[in-house]
């Protein structure tokens, strides 16, 4: 017996945009099957006391502190600009004028 159809199989791939041939729906099927009767093995596993986990290894944060420290001061930034006015950094207009 087999847990997903042909039709299932055509109508993922169609929801994919993928344009399948019959050999391919078969062949599809008959790995989709072994997938999900691989998958139903794990429902036969005590999980009771098992923590959920969103990650196999233990992870931790190997980033700096976000601590906010004062900007450059403007007229350093602007130094390295090619154009700037008004205290603002001055670009080519990329819209209509």
């Amino acid at each position: 017996m087999t847990r997903i159809s042909a039709e299932q199989v055509k109508h993922v791939a169609n929801l994919a945009r993928l344009a399948i041939t019959e050999e391919e729906t078969e062949k599809f099927t008959k790995q989709l099957d072994a997938i999900i009767t691989f998958a139903e093995q794990l429902n036969e596993l005590d999980t009771e006391n098992v923590e959920p986990t969103s990650h196999v290894l233990d992870m931790k944060n190997v980033l700096r502190e976000d601590n906010p420290k004062p900007g450059l001061p403007r007229e350093q930034v602007l130094k390295n600009a090619p154009e700037h006015q008004d205290g603002q950094i001055k670009v080519p207009a990329i819209l209509g004028e």
